[in-house]
């Protein structure tokens, strides 16, 4: 019994912002039925290597990138440039709570696969549009990646190492703006599925990526606005918190996150530099802001004289928080994320050792449940297809190339 049980949606969208919210909508419950290209799918089944190994040990074709973002759903390959394929997905949507799309703003009028289109067919249908830059707009019309609004948004400009060090702007190493756009998406859905209990009426939601990074631009965008002064690269050091950086130590870095100035007296303490924790120009956290330098310098050159297991080890137990870098790896293999069920097996029709990275949702009566492995391209059309069509009409559709079953070779 899902939180969204009973909640059907119309998936459209390819990549990953779109797919990202689906997956969050599947895992709390709600039927998801992906549409995809026949022969091709969604643009990440090709995003490889790596690709999944079957039960033989063989590639499959089935991508890692694919993979983190379709658990739980069902996959139905349709053409949508036919007419048969519009009046199918049409249907579909007569029956369904939900659309998620994200096609170039307008292009889906076309093919009368547009809100105003399916909500006259059903009024109650909560539409969410997922695009670079928002249904209007000077840029409207422009298609929008990940990469590009990281840097359009200001993101790049605050990530990387300082210019006067050798470093340059940065982009996040995961698709933050995407998945952050998921997120947003899966708040608007659910806030209009909500709304709809009141009203009865569905409602139409405009998802833009780089109004999302604005939006996530938090305190950094608020320091613009306070000061007038636009925000710096400072690598991992904090604008606004001190020590709050990676320090190296005699082996490799660790991080220091000094939130306060009990923790800071704290870790003078536990560190044995007792002297600066007095030190008028380091007492408080403004005071540290204001002498960055010097106190990081100071901080930099002690913490060289020993290890990082030393340090972590010292200052954990003063209850300052501490930690090791770690790479993915060793992340998914920490007995804290192993604890909180942070990888699991999902077993795959190729494969019965699959895994994935966990939901972090965590509901007490309606947990998050792993019913389906990230789908093949085309896995579920006759299953759905036989919803809306007789068996002589899925046929029909199958010879004229409208949907496609699910491939016989899954091996690249």
């Amino acid at each position: 019994m899902g939180a969204l049980k009973g909640i059907r949606v119309l998936d459209l969208s390819r990549v990953l912002a779109g797919p990202w919210c689906g997956q969050i909508l599947a895992d709390l419950g709600a039927e998801v039925i992906k549409i995809e290209r026949p022969q091709v799918g969604d643009d990440t089944r090709m995003w490889g290597p790596p690709w999944m190994k079957s039960n033989d040990g063989d590639l499959t074709r089935e991508s890692g990138y694919f993979q983190c973002a379709n658990r739980n759903k069902l996959s139905v390959a349709v053409d949508i440039t036919t007419a048969e394929g519009q009046q199918l997905i049409r249907e579909i949507a007569q029956d369904s709570d939900v659309i998620i799309e994200n096609f170039k703003a307008g292009s889906l009028k076309k093919y009368g696969l547009d809100y105003e289109s399916l909500s006259a067919l059903n009024p109650s249908l909560v539409y969410c549009s997922i695009t670079g830059f928002g249904q209007t707009g000077p840029r409207a019309a422009e298609p929008g990646y990940d990469f590009i609004i990281q840097g359009m948004s200001g993101l790049m400009s605050i990530t990387g190492e300082p210019e006067n060090e050798g470093g340059s702007s940065q982009k996040v190493g995961v698709a933050v703006v995407d998945i952050q756009t998921g997120l947003y998406a899966t708040v608007a859905i659910q806030a209009a599925l909500l709304a709809r209990q009141h009203t009865g009426r569905g409602q139409y939601i405009d998802m833009s990526l780089l109004d999302v990074q604005v939006a996530t631009l938090a305190n950094q965008g608020m320091n613009y606005l306070t000061s007038g002064k636009a925000p710096q690269r400072m690598g991992n050091k904090h604008p606004n918190i001190v020590p709050y950086q990676t320090f190296k130590a005699k082996d490799k870095e660790f991080i220091l996150a000094c939130g306060n100035d009990k923790q800071f007296k704290d870790l003078c303490h536990a560190i044995g530099l007792t002297e600066i924790a007095a030190d008028e120009r380091y007492s408080r956290n403004q005071d540290r802001v204001r002498n960055r330098e010097t106190l990081i310098q100071l901080l930099d050159g002690w913490f060289r004289t020993d290890t990082a297991e030393t340090w972590v080890n010292a200052i954990h137990a003063v209850k300052v928080p501490v930690g090791i870098i770690n790479s993915i790896e060793d992340a998914l293999n920490e007995p804290q994320v192993l604890h909180r069920n942070m990888v699991a097996n999902v077993p795959h029709v190729l494969n019965d050792e699959f895994t994935v990275i966990g939901s972090p949702i965590k509901l007490s009566d309606t947990p998050v449940e792993y019913k389906n492995a990230p789908p093949q391209l085309g896995e579920h059309t006759q299953q759905i297809v036989a919803r809306y069509r007789n068996e002589q009409e899925v046929q029909h559709l199958y010879d004229q190339g409208v949907i496609e079953r699910l491939a016989q070779n899954a091996e690249v």
